[in-house]
């Protein structure tokens, strides 16, 4: 018997593009008040039955956003103590670069897994 695992199959172009929506749709945050947390809610909420692999980027891409929700929430209360401006500036660095990733790997049809990152949505 042969151990190799045999790598998952690429998923469709259209899966792939969707699965980036779910990650670059964050950028709504810059636009709308916890847009970052809305668009890749709607995003996943109307594709994940389309294709798992959209599911689960989906899902990891809305786990992220609300991991970063409750990074920032930390760094304004962390204001009073002066700690939370640097804090935000690095808390937002880290979450738009990460985010970029997701999306690029997502359309090359790799699965990403955001480091950091709490998985509240299973």
């Amino acid at each position: 018997m042969n151990d190799e695992q045999v790598p998952a199959p690429m998923p469709s172009q259209e899966a792939r593009q969707w699965a980036m929506f779910c990650h670059f749709a964050a950028f709504l945050g810059l636009v709308f008040p916890f847009g970052n947390l809305l668009g890749p809610l709607i995003v996943w909420q109307i594709k994940k039955d389309f294709d798992p692999f959209v599911d689960t980027q989906g899902k990891e891409a809305l786990n992220f956003q609300i991991t970063v929700a409750i990074a920032v929430v930390a760094c304004f209360l962390l204001m009073l103590v002066v700690i939370g401006f640097p804090l935000l500036a690095l808390v937002s660095i880290g979450a738009l670069v990460l985010t970029i990733i997701g999306g690029i790997k997502a359309n090359e049809g790799q699965a990403y897994r955001y480091p950091f990152c709490l998985r509240l949505v299973k």
